[in-house]
């Protein structure tokens, strides 16, 4: 099973890396240093760990206060909503324009009721000879 990306948040003691390049609560980088020292440096002004990128070399860290990592993790959901998802749902209505109006007024609830379900609706209207 591939593994999941992990939730943005605290990584805690938790650090797989025995050196990691540290950035601190104000975005300065302080370098790269032993998991110990960052780890004292994480108890010594009360934050959190929390790793930004794991695929760099080394691995990227950086400390938070719980605050900053709230409002992080409210950034990044409010990007997940905005962005297309994977499997959105493409509804395709095509008819005549000498469409009955019966049959216009059916059609126009279906539409509203797919764009309700968050829907995309395509409508392609037919020239009648």
């Amino acid at each position: 099973e591939p593994k999941r990306k992990a939730a943005f948040g605290s990584v805690g003691r938790r650090i797989p890396d025995r050196i990691l390049h540290l950035i601190n609560q104000d975005g300065e980088s302080l370098g790269n240093m032993h998991r110990a020292e960052a780890l004292k440096l994480m108890d010594q002004h009360d934050l959190k760990l929390v790793l930004l990128r794991a695929n760099a070399e080394p691995p990227v860290y950086r400390l938070m206060t719980g605050q900053q990592i709230h409002e992080e993790q409210l950034k990044r959901a409010e990007m997940k909503k905005a962005s297309p998802k994977a499997g959105m749902y493409v509804k395709e209505l095509s008819f005549s324009s000498a469409i009955a109006k019966n049959d216009l007024e059916t059609k126009t609830k279906q539409i509203a009721q797919w764009i309700e379900k968050k829907y995309h609706v395509k409508v392609t209207i037919r020239q009648a000879k």
